[in-house]
């Protein structure tokens, strides 16, 4: 307490804190990092820490865990951070870690009132007394955390003369280069770096008229994007038209595109415009625009051109005024190489292409979204239903492959299914209403993420339990998990079962679980099961 309250800056004051802590707890890296109103890294303070190592501190940071720990409001500790899904192969290199140099971890939350605005990590080399190291930090870091937290409140509060009043106080000027404006479109959730660097974008692009092409996986909320352009374009309060090239055949699509004349075929009773002219002085956006076909990719290129045409059936020539957004899911440049779509058109419709960032790239707007998915699914159902830390752990975990939309279906699917008031890790579901959620985390394949049907079982040898069948598998893994040159058979060219697969790779690993997990491309909870299942004694060296 005595370092907290010396009169001093607020970086020397938290390297102090960790000063004080390396002097009585194991560790090897203390660091203390906050963050500013952006969500930008602000301070970086270690051991020893001087105004010129601000910057080396920052190599030790492990981001993925210290992003984790931010958005769920959560502390993260694991034993060995080398099989946990939280850490990134660059990660362990910063942290020194290797199979001789194994690495336990304890990170916590700083708040400020409700407010996650950093986090207090330390690690320490992986020994027998590693889990009484964790579960005695898991209890005194939160507490030294609180006491950084009201710490930070006081001096952003009073960050000039501590005696002059609060109201008469300027605001703390930031780094220029932090210095960001934000941008709320309604209906976009998030508040991560990939995202609010779109949308910067989108406020610049939306003031000129000029052709926009929007890229991006499926479900990544491309309309979204369109129609936040839209809005905050001049032409706000003009029509926004909005056309799937992909859902109709060509003959429908002209039609609807350029509307057409009484009797021009056999179901044209009456005359109907188009969505050209009704998009006249507004938007009109083109999504699936690389799935239309080649004959039609020369209508519409003359459209786009002299912003002219006629209806079907029609011969009299009709001007409009539309600014096109275009957006597609495929590589427009490779079916240009391959003549599979026009290249003048191409041109025509990317004046400013933008890439919409994949889930994957935005984890840290995970919680809110799937916050604001549940917000819905309990106002449709009547239901009041909540997450807890270890539900969302699973979500941040997942690559999402069909992006937001596949998130929304995951947790309407879970919350039907849930049992309890709250969602849990237990109640992420398949389609026959078993826990898969051990499936989701990162394997040596990679990461299997939460999937609808058809179903594809795993192989054997994971023995995940039966609740796992219905993740999807990347094709490329086999029926069994390499176990090294000499792993896989036995002298006798028999192929080898899956207890004596178990057996072997634990031998070899002096029955270490963690290592022979890895051996097998497993994760220590899976190997648990294995053994288990197949009643093998775990023997003490």
């Amino acid at each position: 307490m005595k370092a907290l309250t010396a009169p001093s800056g607020l970086e020397v004051t938290l390297a102090k804190v960790v000063d004080l802590l390396r002097s009585f707890l194991q560790m090897r890296h203390g660091i203390i990092s906050l963050f500013d109103s952006d969500g930008e890294l602000e301070i970086t303070v270690g051991a020893g820490w001087t105004e010129s190592c601000g910057e080396r501190c920052r190599t030790y940071l492990p981001r993925k865990a210290i992003d984790q720990i931010v958005a769920t409001d959560t502390p993260l500790a694991t034993e060995n951070i080398a099989v946990h899904s939280a850490f990134t192969a660059a990660d362990m290199e910063v942290l020194g870690v290797s199979e001789n140099i194994p690495v336990s971890f304890v990170g916590v939350p700083i708040r400020v009132d409700a407010n996650v605005v950093g986090t207090l990590t330390i690690d320490h080399v992986l020994d027998n007394g590693s889990r009484v190291w964790l579960d005695y930090n898991l209890c005194l870091l939160p507490l030294i955390a609180n006491l950084v937290g009201q710490t930070v409140k006081s001096h952003r509060s009073f960050d000039g003369d501590p005696e002059q009043p609060m109201a008469q106080q300027l605001p703390k000027q930031k780094h220029p280069a932090r210095q960001r404006n934000k941008i709320h479109v309604e209906g976009m959730i998030g508040d991560s770096l990939a995202l609010r660097d779109l949308l910067e974008k989108v406020a610049v692009v939306a003031k000129a008229k000029i052709a926009v092409l929007l890229r991006g996986e499926s479900g990544t909320g491309k309309e979204l994007v369109a129609k936040a352009i839209h809005e905050l374009s001049p032409r706000a309060k003009r029509p926004f038209i909005k056309l799937n090239c992909a859902a109709l055949p060509e003959t429908v699509l002209e039609s609807e595109l350029f509307g057409h004349e009484k009797g021009a075929f056999t179901s044209a009773f009456n005359s109907r415009k188009g969505r050209f002219e009704l998009a006249d002085k507004g938007t009109l956006f083109l999504d699936e625009i690389g799935e239309i076909s080649a004959s039609f990719q020369a209508k519409l290129l003359r459209v786009l051109q002299e912003q002219e045409f006629e209806r079907v059936g029609g011969n009299q020539t009709i001007k409009v005024d539309v600014r096109i957004i275009a957006a597609t899911n495929k590589n427009l440049e490779e079916a240009v190489a391959r003549n599979e779509f026009r290249a003048d058109l191409y041109y025509r419709i990317s004046v400013v292409p933008l890439l919409v960032p994949a889930l994957r790239e935005r984890r840290s707007d995970i919680p809110l979204l799937a916050a604001e998915f549940l917000k819905n699914f309990n106002g449709e159902n009547g239901r009041m239903l909540t997450f807890d830390p270890s539900a969302i752990e699973v979500l941040i975990n997942c690559d999402f492959p069909g992006n937001i939309r596949e998130l929304e279906n995951c947790v309407y699917r879970t919350a039907v299914l849930a049992a309890g008031p709250s969602i849990g890790r237990g109640d992420f579901a398949c389609w026959q209403g078993k826990c898969f959620a051990e499936a989701l985390h990162k394997s040596r394949f990679g990461k299997i993420a939460l999937q609808s049907p058809p179903i594809v079982p795993l192989p054997a040898v994971a023995a995940i339990p039966p609740a796992a069948a219905a993740v999807a598998v990347p094709p490329e893994i086999t029926s069994q998990p390499p176990l090294g040159p000499a792993g896989a058979v036995h002298l006798n060219g028999a192929r080898m079962t899956d207890a004596e697969r178990v057996i072997e790779a634990m031998e070899r690993c002096g029955w270490v679980q963690a290592k022979a997990a890895r051996l097998l491309g497993l994760t220590p909870r899976q190997i648990g099961y294995m053994l288990r299942k197949y009643g093998i004694e775990i023997k003490r060296l």
